[in-house]
């Protein structure tokens, strides 16, 4: 698990004891940001549809000597089980006050191949799930008077990227919750915020798509020198999720090295 090692030794103590819900958390970015989490001292919760890399996720955080975080199994395209989840993390940990919507899956495919029923999953597995998140968490928010959420956007629809219009059209949607949560629930003290990530450097990038080509593809629009790992990401969900940015929300929040 070598996403979660590069801990930050900044500490945000408005993040203890906070209970943090985490989607797609088991690999890439998402592990990243539980690990993150559980070094707040937050008691997290996060589901992944993957059983295995979830569980050596809950044990490599254990290892690390932080408080362990609770993995919950769950496809997302069932709206109904997600919610259900949502529900017992709330009775169980208590009720949420950071919801990070991290899941998606940026599969390529060809805009001539995309039938209505592969345009249904794919918004199912990349947005959908977001605003029933937000639809079952908020309330709790508001309750409290207080709350963060974060959802993930994407580069590509910025940039143009041809490979992926159902992803891309998902995530570009994704803006536009956030705004639109932002403003129904800002008057609760309830918060709303977009991280776009660039090409982060999770294993599964470096497994698929990484190649000369990319490097060079990478080097040529990226102001930045370098690669951006999960951890660079992970702080900026540490920061939106925290105190110290309550007076944050409805922004885009970009952590590309300037490629867009």
């Amino acid at each position: 698990m070598a996403e979660i090692l590069d801990i930050t030794d900044t500490v945000y103590p408005s993040l203890e004891g906070k209970t943090v819900l985490v989607s797609g958390g088991g690999a890439g970015i998402g592990s990243s940001i539980v690990a993150h989490y559980c070094a707040q001292k937050a008691k997290v919760a996060f589901v992944d549809i993957n059983a295995e890399a979830s569980e050596a996720l809950v044990d490599s955080i254990s290892t690390l000597g932080h408080p362990a975080p609770r993995f919950f199994q769950c496809d997302l395209r069932d709206i109904e089980k997600y919610q259900g989840i949502i529900k017992t993390v709330a009775e169980e940990m208590g009720s949420i006050s950071v919801l990070i919507n991290n899941a998606a899956h940026d599969e390529r495919h060809d805009m001539p191949d995309v039938t209505p029923e592969y345009w249904d999953d794919r918004v199912a597995v990349n947005m959908k799930h977001v605003f029933f998140a937000i639809q079952a968490v908020a309330p709790m928010m508001v309750e409290a008077g207080a709350g963060s959420i974060i959802n993930f956007g994407s580069i590509s629809w910025m940039n143009g990227q041809a490979d992926l219009p159902v992803y891309a059209s998902s995530k570009a949607s994704i803006h536009g919750l956030t705004r639109g949560t932002a403003n129904y629930y800002g008057k609760h003290g309830v918060r709303c915020n977009t991280i776009v990530p660039g090409w982060i450097f999770t294993e599964r990038q470096k497994d698929l798509w990484y190649d000369e080509a990319g490097e060079a593809a990478l080097q040529a629009n990226q102001f930045l020198r370098g690669h951006i790992d999960p951890w660079e990401v992970a702080r900026m969900a540490l920061f939106l999720g925290s105190d110290d940015s309550k007076m944050c929300t409805a922004q885009n929040f970009v952590v590309d090295g300037g490629w867009t």
